[in-house]
């Protein structure tokens, strides 16, 4: 996705993937995410709180959530569902509070592998590598969380 404010797309190296195998069905790891009773518990980085989450899951239906560090600093981001086929795929844009004119573009895909779900996760339109790198490390703890919650659930 491009940044609105220039309208120019994203070179590659500034685009997200990341991929992982959670032990549970892929109608129990859509609905994690679809669900924000269920995405309040893992979402956010390891140690993050998550005061609020808020899920329209229908196309054009927004979402908003706030997420809070240790250190007690506020993170507020938003966006609106563009696409959602359950239980295989969820598309929303992501805005930062602080940076309304930034618009990236989340898409998530659930593929069964057997009993387990595979997720494919796509982040586009970051200002810098580095931008890139530090969402890598909040979305593997996030999913690291998510793994947890599954255990929890019973998943299998």
């Amino acid at each position: 996705m491009a940044d609105r404010s220039s309208g120019a797309a994203a070179p590659a190296d500034r685009t997200l993937v990341i991929r992982r195998v959670f032990d549970a069905s892929q109608d129990l790891v859509f609905e994690s995410w679809a669900n924000p009773e269920h995405a309040i518990r893992w979402w956010g980085p390891k140690d993050f709180t998550v005061p609020s989450l808020e899920l329209d899951a229908r196309v054009g239906g927004a979402w908003r959530a706030h997420m809070r560090s240790p250190e007690g600093k506020d993170y507020r981001q938003h966006g609106v569902v563009r696409e959602i086929v359950r239980p295989h795929r969820l598309v929303v844009t992501f805005i930062w509070d602080e940076e309304p004119d930034h618009e990236m573009l989340v898409t998530v895909t659930f593929t069964d592998r057997g009993g387990k779900t595979e997720v494919h996760f796509r982040q586009d339109g970051f200002h810098s590598v580095e931008e890139r790198d530090s969402h890598r490390e909040g979305w593997s703890e996030c999913f690291d969380r998510l793994e947890t919650f599954l255990a929890d659930r019973g998943a299998k």
